[in-house]
């Protein structure tokens, strides 16, 4: 019978030879991993903005994007279109929710058919706190809690970051300086938000429009005055050419912010790293945007009045006084039907007692110091 062979140990030269070969194998499989990863190539999200692509609003989008676009390596690239590009400014939310677009950029205010409470982000005199307070509330006093709960509440499948503060808005622009609340009956007046209920208890016929639309609704005579947000947006969009009348400073827009949304889906589909460069993003676009407002918004004031001969006049205290007044009314009447408005005007209202009282009491007014360096009896430091 034959014998049955005797399998003999393999060499150590052998040993070494197949253990080489198993390295080199193994690092090539290390090298070749990112090139798999590479052609996959980065991901793409479209985006829409609620503003024109000439508005500062449109510019602060394309700002935010490409501070992502540059964190994350290319890994993440933002696109995004302007107003009316995939759908109308005021579809923004449902688009984004759906999925047609994968985020946008705009204000809480234009939701406010969907649910009322979503004004609070910012229409209104946000109880004497200015933007940079309200975003205060929103991400240390209970806000972003209660914003995710009140999109669940109307079905928005989105993930919302509230940023970039707005400064104090007009009261708009009006073929006559604004002499008292009287003046607002019968005037066909464009706002949003909860001022739409605050102008239309002073008389006025209101009609809420998207930027973009409101200077040739008023050169067409559907509108006799409107406000919009700040000297730029206005310069930019053109309402100097159909009045040459703004009066500066109002409480029915006192405290806003815009807004970043993105698809829930697709944001929790991200990478903990790319999620994490987005929110911090969100932060460091706010400060970048409000140094830009003060840039951009002084240079155009000037212009407004120096090459369009705008004219600009302080809101009367007696409107400001009944814009307070007429405020609380409807907030009241909205606390009583809609228990979640009620909720976050509470939260609202106890961070802002404590918060304003600081501010009263710890900062010093600036009035003294400009009227010293450029009133009528100006220093000259230098």
């Amino acid at each position: 019978m034959p014998k049955t062979p005797v399998s003999k140990s393999p060499s150590r030269s052998s040993t070494r030879r197949t253990f080489l070969r198993g390295a080199a194998l193994a690092s090539a499989a290390t090298v070749c991993a990112p090139a798999v990863v590479s052609a996959q190539g980065p991901m793409s999200m479209r985006w829409q903005s609620t503003w024109p692509s000439k508005d500062i609003f449109h510019e602060y989008a394309l700002d935010y994007a490409k501070k992502v676009n540059d964190m994350t390596g290319g890994d993440l690239k933002i696109e995004v279109l302007p107003a009316g590009a995939v759908v109308p400014a005021f579809q923004l939310l449902d688009a984004v929710s759906k999925g047609t677009l994968d985020g946008g950029h705009g204000v809480l205010v234009y939701h406010y058919g969907k649910q009322t409470a979503l004004a609070l982000w910012g229409s209104g005199p946000g109880y004497a706190m200015d933007a940079n307070m309200l975003l205060a509330w929103h991400k240390y006093g209970g806000g972003k809690e209660l914003l995710e709960k009140l999109y669940a509440s109307i079905g928005a499948n989105v993930v919302s970051f509230p940023y970039a503060p707005l400064y104090t808005q007009p009261l708009g622009w009006f073929k006559k300086p604004i002499a008292g609340p009287d003046d607002f009956k019968g005037l066909k007046y464009r706002t949003v938000g909860i001022s739409i209920d605050l102008f239309t208890a002073m008389g006025a016929a209101v009609n809420a429009l998207p930027g973009g639309e409101i200077v040739s609704a008023i050169d067409r005579g559907l509108l006799d005055a409107a406000e919009f947000n700040n000297a730029t947006s206005d310069r930019a969009l053109g309402f100097a050419d159909v009045s040459k009348v703004c009066m500066l400073q109002s409480y029915h827009q006192n405290a806003e912010q815009l807004e970043i949304t993105f698809n829930k889906t697709k944001f929790d589909s991200l990478p903990d790293k790319l999620k994490a460069i987005i929110a911090n993003a969100v932060e460091a676009g706010s400060q970048d945007m409000m140094w830009k407002a003060i840039d951009r918004n002084s240079q155009d004031y000037i212009l407004l009045q120096t090459v369009d001969k705008v004219k600009f006049y302080k809101t009367p205290d007696s409107v400001l006084k009944k814009q307070l007044e007429l405020y609380d009314e409807i907030v009241k009447k909205y606390a009583a039907t809609n228990p979640l408005f009620k909720e976050i005007v509470e939260s609202q209202l106890a961070f802002a007692k404590r918060a304003t009282q600081w501010e009263q009491d710890y900062v010093v007014s600036r009035r003294m110091a400009f009227e010293h360096y450029w009133g009528p009896k100006a220093a000259k430091p230098i």
